[in-house]
């Protein structure tokens, strides 16, 4: 007669149900609260993170436009990008639920801090699902019939079309969905060649919305762009994917955000990037300072100190009392990016200020498919 094992279930040949690696008695396996949903060789790992929403609000986020953003964290690790804070913000916020160990936390925040922006993306998976309302709250806050709303910008944080995108297709998704409605303002800014991809969905927003493209470069300079950007794409990529939208109609222009002083602010650096701009068919040109959050200074002064040791002390001392250029040198900057748009036949505008101006009132209805 066979001895079976206590609290072991067996079936009716009294052979065990269980493989003996899966059987209790070991310590229990705690199952990925965050699933690992790719990864690549460079150890960079795509997390699935489904959103509670999807749309911030102006409301939420203190800024004039409501934001939307399929991923958090970027493969390019521009070392001077902004949106660090909200890759932490995630990180710190799974953790306090629970969703993320002490040890996963640790992983997930990177020795500085900052590594983990570039090499743990976030994919907020089954976004469709929450789209749909927040589109109607967003119609909702718009009030009356004749209002402007204020627009939708897609890729504030973390770029829609970085290279995740052409394993997950989320930004595509979003904006087939959108293509449904009409009356929205829809910005979309991206720094990939990836966006001339989706030339058609474009299109059939376009032609229900107010959109427009933003392809962001600071400069045509290819080796300055590898110092600063690690895995972003060439200027000449760019700006064959600008042309591209621009010949098939879509309203894109350049934004040119940061200028770094003492880096690509001079005359001679600014008139080859809009000359290129005219040429790949820019409709308008935004430019605006660097602003050296402190979620940008421990990644971006390290890279200054190797690269450009003569700007150290000098970007020390102009950010020593906040995140902002002086006015002075916002103003200067101002006059010549004006002077430029001008001279290029661009529209002049009051540089980052206006780059989102709402410009329809919202139709708040879905159209029929």
């Amino acid at each position: 007669m066979n001895r079976r094992t206590a609290g072991q279930a067996h079936g009716r040949t009294g052979q065990p149900l269980e493989l003996p690696l899966f059987q209790s008695g070991g310590p229990p396996v705690r199952p990925s609260a965050l699933p690992i949903l790719d990864s690549r060789l460079r150890g960079t790992k795509f997390v699935s993170l489904p959103p509670r929403s999807l749309l911030n609000s102006p409301q939420q986020t203190g800024v004039d436009f409501w934001s939307l953003n399929p991923y958090i964290g970027c493969e390019f690790g521009c070392t001077y990008c902004y949106a660090r804070y909200a890759h932490r913000y995630a990180v710190e916020r799974a953790h306090d639920a629970g969703r993320l160990t002490d040890a996963e936390f640790a992983e997930f925040r990177g020795p500085h801090g900052w590594e983990a922006f570039e090499q743990r993306v976030f994919v907020k998976e089954g976004a469709l699902a929450v789209l749909e309302r927040d589109v109607a709250r967003y119609f909702r806050s718009a009030g009356p019939a004749d209002r402007l709303s204020a627009p939708i910008v897609i890729g504030t944080a973390t770029d829609p079309y970085q290279p995740a995108e052409r394993r997950f297709r989320l930004t595509r998704s979003i904006l087939e969905r959108l293509a449904r409605y009409e009356g929205l303002n829809l910005g979309l800014i991206t720094k990939s060649p990836l966006v001339a991809r989706d030339v058609d969905v474009l299109h059939r927003i376009q032609d229900r919305s107010d959109l427009e493209v933003y392809v962001s470069l600071i400069s045509v300079d290819a080796p300055l762009i590898r110092k600063l950007e690690m895995r972003s794409a060439t200027p000449v990529a760019r700006l064959r994917a600008l042309k591209r939208l621009a010949d098939a109609g879509i309203r894109v222009g350049l934004i040119v955000a940061p200028v770094l002083p003492g880096i690509t602010d001079g005359m001679p650096h600014l008139e080859a990037l809009f000359q290129a701009a005219r040429e790949a068919g820019a409709t308008f040109v935004h430019a605006g300072p660097l602003r050296l959050y402190a979620a940008v200074r421990e990644r971006f002064l390290p890279v200054l100190d190797a690269e450009f040791p003569m700007l150290s002390a000098r970007y020390r001392r102009a950010y020593a009392r906040g995140s902002g250029v002086s006015r002075a040198y916002a103003g200067a900057l101002q006059r010549r990016v004006q002077r430029l748009q001008a001279r290029f036949g661009f529209p002049v505008n009051e540089g980052m200020v206006d780059r989102y101006a709402a410009r329809l009132p919202p139709a708040q209805r879905e159209l029929a498919l």
